[in-house]
């Protein structure tokens, strides 16, 4: 394919990823801004007045960077592990696979989907977010970076399984019993200085911890961890991600019958 056709084949897949998304936008983003503020209104305000404040800062502008993560991570990996799927389901995805556009295209075009849709709602909850208390970023270029690669990293994680999935049933497993728990654990609603010390060991070996306090960071100036072992774990896992989703894509994994 030339120049002109690759790109027009990137333009179709990821326009059409988009559009879907927004023309179900009450099933796609509505949900999840409900969510956050319902969390907002429970977790700022009610038990927030209790907690007052964690590490100097106001609890209500603690939880904040979490639950835009927290959403980031929801929305990117179930927007392509579905519209994959679904394709794979009505078999309309072997159209796209015999035509001659590249494999890392189709990837990068639903990777696209998936990382706009978690960068939408994002958007859509720190505008909310401005009606329970203001909000300061303290290195706009670092949040930019942790929300755009966390987006891209889950966007690629919903891929992968998108190729595994045998059924629906598959494609809500990993959110349920994993990406969720992984969540809460990864200090959205505290800060791992306050666990004891067995606990702060075992949370670190969650990833989304990394990336939740490199978010949160960039917002409030403050972490648990280390911002560059953050960075340094997406790179690593998106780059992996990368390679696996288009090995198997080429082998036809969980495409081929």
């Amino acid at each position: 394919m030339t120049i002109v056709q690759t790109s027009t084949a990137l333009y179709t897949i990821a326009s059409k990823e988009i559009g879907r998304f927004l023309r179900i936008w009450t099933q796609t983003l509505l949900p999840s801004v409900i969510t956050m503020v319902m969390y907002l209104i429970i977790f700022g305000t009610f038990i927030g007045n209790r907690i007052h404040v964690v590490e100097h800062i106001d609890y209500i502008q603690f939880i904040i960077p979490g639950l835009i993560m927290m959403s980031v991570i929801t929305n990117a990996y179930t927007n392509v592990v579905s519209s994959f799927y679904l394709g794979k389901f009505t078999r309309h995805i072997e159209e796209l696979l015999v035509s001659p556009t590249p494999n890392y295209v189709i990837l990068i075009g639903y990777t696209i989907g998936g990382v706009l849709r978690g960068l939408v709602v994002g958007i859509l909850i720190s505008i909310i977010s401005l009606l329970f208390t203001k909000i300061s970023l303290y290195n706009i270029p670092l949040t930019i970076l942790f929300i755009l690669l966390t987006s891209i990293l889950f966007s690629l994680a919903g891929f992968l399984n998108s190729l595994f999935a045998k059924s629906f049933d598959d494609i809500s497993l990993i959110p349920t019993f994993i990406l969720t728990p992984l969540s809460y654990l990864g200090g959205v609603f505290y800060s791992i200085d306050l666990l004891p010390k067995f606990w702060q060991v075992v949370s670190r070996c969650n990833p989304i911890l990394y990336m939740v306090n490199g978010f949160r960071y960039g917002f409030l100036g403050t972490s648990d961890v280390s911002v560059m072992a953050g960075l340094y774990i997406l790179i690593s896992c998106i780059a992996i991600l990368f390679i696996t989703n288009l090995i198997l894509l080429r082998r036809g994994f969980g495409i081929k019958t």
